[in-house]
């Protein structure tokens, strides 16, 4: 759309490879692993959700937005911070860290967050779910809060760090 600013969430870089989360049997793509580790956040907190309800614990995914005035560009090469300022000409929408904490903040406060759980949030709101890279703004991918992958992540950490839930 043109005029439009876009929004991208970490989670549309890539899903969750469940059969090599740790890259052992493929090539190392950090924007990759960047979107995995994104979608497993957003996953977790569907499954911590669902495991807590039963004890008044409610879990939400919150996605601050693109602030690049963060400790994480220190892993971008010289190349891909000399391209940071192109986000504004490509219209892609960044925030100060103040802005990035507001959705944080929200969540924590909202009386529209009553009685739910397990949805992802974005600029101070529930985020649609979507099945594509919408155009929609504030969306999320379908994968990124799908119940079933979030039960099969929650299991692969159990597995990994040898840590089980104790509320089973």
């Amino acid at each position: 759309m043109p005029g439009e600013v876009r929004r991208r969430h970490g989670h549309r870089y890539s899903p969750v490879d469940f059969d090599d989360p740790n890259f052992d049997a493929r090539p190392y793509d950090k924007w990759k692993a960047y979107g995995q580790s994104k979608t497993a956040n957003s996953l977790f907190s569907v499954e911590l959700d669902r495991l807590g309800q039963p004890f008044g614990i409610r879990a939400f995914a919150v996605h601050p937005g693109r602030i690049p005035s963060t400790a994480l560009k220190r892993s971008l090469t010289f190349k891909e911070l000399l391209a940071m300022p192109l986000l504004w000409f490509n219209k892609v929408y960044v925030k100060n860290i103040q802005e990035g904490a507001a959705t944080q903040v929200w969540a924590a406060l909202s009386s529209q967050l009553d009685g739910k759980g397990g949805v992802y949030c974005a600029d101070c709101d529930i985020s649609p779910v979507v099945a594509s890279d919408s155009p929609l703004p504030n969306s999320v991918r379908d994968y990124a809060v799908d119940p079933g992958f979030a039960k099969h992540l929650w299991t692969l950490r159990e597995k990994m760090t040898g840590i089980e839930w104790l509320g089973r």
